[in-house]
């Protein structure tokens, strides 16, 4: 995509109104990252979205360059006292265009994949801009997985959107859905029940 943030602008603020009619259960529903809540993963949303590439230079340096330990901090530093305060965070967010220092296609990643992350939990359904989704997996698809990528699992597959123009390797195939695609590019083993094909079973693999 030749602009990112008018899409992730448009799915953050899709995110809050989604979100605001929850009731404090709700927030505190598991998410689709393991170990955090709904609320933990829309607070970790807020902190990317106020992370410029100085900040995250000294919050690696703070954190001695362990990257889960960063994120599990900066997560707690945005999630409100209350529910209604973590998602005043969002609400004052949605129009920032800070990142770290990483090509922009990876807040297409941020954006889809954390949107599902508490979406599906939920049981609420988002409708996303195809380019986005394929531009998000594209980028997964030739990013190594120590950079949080795929391209290792990816490896010796070949994998076919049946929504769109997406084909990516040769060998056994994995196809399904470009959303269902990208997810399990992010290790979201929930995705693969989608998925068919002979290369299905070696993907889940690697995943785990």
């Amino acid at each position: 995509m030749s602009d990112v943030w008018p899409f992730v602008h448009a799915e953050r603020r899709a995110l809050v109104e989604d979100l605001a009619p929850l009731s404090d259960e709700q927030w505190r529903t598991p998410s689709l990252c393991a170990g955090w809540t709904v609320e933990d993963v829309v607070a970790h949303v807020v902190d990317t979205a106020r992370t410029s590439r100085l900040r995250f230079a000294r919050e690696m340096l703070r954190h001695r360059f362990d990257f889960d330990r960063q994120n599990e901090r900066g997560m707690q530093r945005f999630r409100g006292t209350t529910p209604a305060e973590t998602l005043d965070g969002l609400r004052a967010a949605v129009d920032l265009r800070l990142t770290p220092p990483a090509p922009l296609d990876t807040r297409l990643v941020e954006a889809i994949v954390h949107g599902e992350d508490v979406r599906r939990p939920l049981g609420l359904v988002r409708d996303y801009d195809t380019e986005a989704v394929v531009a998000a997996f594209r980028w997964q698809a030739r990013t190594s997985p120590a950079m949080g990528g795929a391209k290792a699992w990816f490896e010796g597959l070949s994998l076919r959107a049946t929504d769109a123009d997406l084909v990516h390797g040769s060998g056994p195939e994995v196809a399904g859905p470009a959303l269902e695609l990208l997810l399990a590019s992010c290790g979201r083993a929930v995705a693969l029940d989608a998925l068919s094909g002979p290369g299905v079973a070696t993907l889940a693999e690697r995943i785990a």
